[in-house]
């Protein structure tokens, strides 16, 4: 169901537009009665990483959802009406009108990231079944992201590295986002562009090449320089080579956004501008969504490495992003074999990821995780500190950390993971307070070097 209003902005779109802006509401039906959005959302680090914004004064969810065409993102917000209905209310804004294509595109993408489906409803009252603390919390469900493609960049992301690096490379993904996406690059500011590449669609047997583009500076009236910022529409699964069009920006001009909508009326010294890290000059409230594989697939890696502070990752990211272009990869396949719901695919798939440079053992379990797996559970450190902590085995090590798992969460079977991280998130918000009221400026300290020894009791 689809109803298109015209409302007065958010306190944080103010600058944004002029005026009012349209809002497109769509109804997303919610089967199990006790379905709690909050819940949901605020129970895994991957909801505190960019571009998923949480806002606990209105205990909705907010970040951009790509449309149909995927090369062009709305931002959206998802709330759920109180007291809880039916329905959870999905808005979508900067637009008056949704195909019913991009109505379900958007859809689909919030269902996935808060699992919503009979098989997930169903694998959930399995696991209160045997878990009457978690049920009693209404834990179940683990948030992922809208796309595969995103669990897996950012299950790479949370290898090897401090959780204040990890919130860090991801927000610099969806800035970079914004400029590939929507900014014309200055020389002077950004000396370094990504050096881009062509490749060979196997599908359209045709080549897409994405060209540069740097228009000049123009200063105004208060002598700043004012960065041109040029908006590009293509479609990847056009058989057209993809365009770029730019326009340098004056006092008087208008500034458009990608879909060839006017974003600032009169760009003059008073217009309300940020300037992103990389000195590109946006709307204040201008967020980039996470970048798609097509446009990371074209980014120079050692421009990456630097640019938002992957390092090695940076190769693995983008070798990921081309392989899937190129069809080397294919997610349809994955998902075929993971809607068996079996440990035999399990097995499949883990051998699948195996083979993609980069995936460990320690992000192939993440990203399985956030297929729907959970009879494995990822290790680490921070696994390593809990068993300690929490459990008190004082002589754990990275080689006797799965026999203890096993040994602690078999009785969960299939749903070791769920039990384990029930267990790590109510030590968390024992520690840090609940999750779904924490601001976003304390997402970094969310970490286990600064956890003490839990008095938290196993009920698994």
């Amino acid at each position: 169901m689809m109803t298109s209003r015209t409302i007065p902005p958010l306190p944080e779109e103010v600058g944004m537009g002029d005026g009012e802006e349209g809002v497109v509401v769509l109804q997303l039906p919610v089967k199990d009665p006790t379905f709690d959005l909050a819940k949901a959302v605020c129970n895994h680090g991957l909801f505190m990483m960019a571009p998923n914004g949480w806002d606990p004064a209105t205990a909705s969810l907010r970040r951009p959802l790509r449309l149909s065409s995927s090369s062009a993102s709305l931002s959206v917000r998802v709330s759920q009406p109180s007291p809880p209905p039916d329905h959870l209310l999905v808005s979508v804004y900067c637009t008056t009108f949704l195909s019913s294509q991009d109505q379900d595109a958007i859809l689909s993408q919030v269902r996935r990231m808060l699992r919503m489906s009979d098989e997930n409803d169903r694998m959930i009252r399995e696991f209160h079944t045997i878990h009457a603390a978690a049920k009693e919390r209404g834990f179940g469900r683990i948030f992922r992201s809208p796309t595969l493609f995103e669990d897996m960049v950012k299950c790479i992301l949370l290898c090897n590295c401090r959780w204040p690096r990890t919130l860090s490379m991801a927000k610099a993904l969806c800035e970079l986002q914004l400029e590939l996406k929507c900014c014309t690059i200055s020389r002077e500011l950004y000396p370094k562009t990504p050096q881009l590449r062509e490749f060979k669609r196997k599908r359209h047997n045709t080549m897409d090449v994405i060209a540069k583009s740097v228009d000049k500076c123009q200063e105004n009236r208060s002598n700043l320089a004012q960065k041109a910022m040029s908006f590009f529409n293509h479609d990847n699964h056009s058989n057209k080579s993809q365009r770029m069009e730019t326009s340098t920006v004056g006092e008087t001009d208008s500034i458009y956004d990608f879909e060839g909508l006017p974003i600032i009326n009169k760009l003059d010294a008073s217009s309300p501008v940020r300037q992103l890290s990389s000195g590109i000059l946006c709307l204040p409230n201008t967020q980039g969504n996470f970048p798609s594989p097509e446009e990371l697939a074209n980014v120079d890696v050692n421009y990456l490495a630097s640019r938002c502070k992957l390092g090695y990752r940076s190769q693995w990211i983008v070798s990921l992003a081309q392989d899937i272009v190129e069809h080397k990869i294919q997610f349809s396949k994955l998902e075929e074999i993971c809607n068996g719901s079996t440990l035999y695919s399990y097995d499949e798939l883990d051998k699948e990821l195996s083979g993609i440079h980069g995936f460990g053992p320690f992000t192939r379990a993440n990203i399985l995780m956030c297929m729907g797996f959970y009879h494995k559970i990822p290790s680490d450190s921070e696994t390593i500190r809990h068993l300690k902590q929490f459990h008190s085995i004082k002589n754990c090590t990275v080689r006797t950390a799965r026999k203890n798992l096993k040994a602690i969460y078999g009785k969960c079977a299939p749903f070791q993971f769920l039990a384990y991280w029930f267990e790590m998130w109510t030590c968390y918000e024992e520690i840090f307070g609940k999750m779904t009221q924490m601001p976003p400026s304390n997402y970094q300290i969310v970490t286990g070097i600064n956890m003490k020894v839990s008095e938290i009791k196993n009920e698994c």
